[in-house]
């Protein structure tokens, strides 16, 4: 088994930033950043700071001459995909890994059409709830990656690399069986909290104590099983269960990361939660008339 020396990042916001610091306390050297020169410059100019704490990573612009990573994360938004592949083309070797933390069920699928898929893991994060604001970010929880192969029964050079990476690091992460059945989990579960959260601005503690924002949640991931149904996947009520839980765990001043673009003013990630509901119900004849709600309320958010 090869060991994961060369570690590039593209996102340092609030999840790139929370395993940012996890690799540069392993090995400094380890990890570069990848940015252009204006955003660079931001960085250095204004500081990263972590809980607090500033840091000082290592950067790198897209078209230098660096080198190909061993594993490159990434850990923008859907929407700054297209452009982050343009910027990471560079980095991409024959021997590469790429872990896509993006939201959504089809970033891996588009990387791997860029690079191929023999460089892709699955893989989501779970559990956090670091908040950013410009370069701070703040978190009570690291979360879990959780990623893998479609199917981790036995575990690929490249699953066994990523593991060994992510112990030495002290991230914590999980290697589920059945990664694109824990895909489409990790799917519903934003549909259904990421949303109502931005359009009633609720952090976490708002779903902890009142019963209507909790129904209201489950109404709009409910129908993410249904359509999990039609498509193989077979979600059912105990993987609701499992978000709730998951949920009440969370910091109660914690926000989910549409709460916090719609407050930044940022364009947000509808068109991957709600706006890929509405096209899987058209697709498998399902209604979704919660999701086609909350699209409508978030996209006239974004306008206003």
């Amino acid at each position: 088994m090869r060991t994961l020396q060369k570690i590039y990042l593209h996102g340092l916001g609030a999840i790139g930033s929370t395993y940012a610091i996890k690799l540069q306390a392993m090995d400094p050297d380890c990890l570069k950043i990848i940015a252009d020169r204006k955003r660079m410059e931001r960085y250095v100019r204004n500081g990263t700071f972590v809980n607090g704490k500033q840091y000082t990573f290592n950067y790198i612009q897209p078209g230098d001459d660096s080198g190909p990573a061993d594993l490159i994360l990434i850990a923008v938004k859907q929407h700054h995909l297209e452009q982050t592949i343009k910027e990471i083309r560079g980095f991409v070797g024959r021997d590469t890994v790429i872990l896509s933390l993006l939201n959504g069920i089809s970033s891996e699928e588009i990387l791997g059409r860029e690079f191929g898929m023999d460089k892709m893991l699955y893989s989501f994060c779970v559990g956090t709830d670091a908040v950013r604001e410009g370069t701070s970010v703040s978190f009570t929880k690291t979360g879990t990656i959780v990623f893998g192969e479609r199917n981790n029964t036995t575990y690929s050079h490249k699953v066994e690399a990523v593991k060994e990476l992510f112990e030495r690091a002290n991230i914590p992460y999980s290697i589920p069986e059945d990664m694109i059945r824990e895909l489409w989990w990790k799917f519903m579960v934003n549909v259904g909290i990421n949303q109502v959260s931005a359009i009633l601005k609720a952090p976490y503690g708002v779903f902890h104590n009142i019963r209507e924002a909790r129904e209201l949640m489950v109404m709009a991931a409910s129908e993410v099983v249904l359509l999990s149904e039609a498509a193989g996947i077979n979600l059912n009520d105990n993987d609701i269960d499992r978000f709730v839980e998951v949920m009440n765990s969370l910091s109660p001043e914690g926000k989910t990361s549409m709460l916090q673009d719609v407050e930044a003013g940022r364009k947000t990630e509808a068109d991957i939660f709600s706006g890929t509901v509405m096209e899987l119900g058209i697709k498998y004849g399902i209604e979704t008339p919660v999701n086609n709600m909350l699209y409508r309320m978030i996209r006239t958010l974004e306008q206003m």
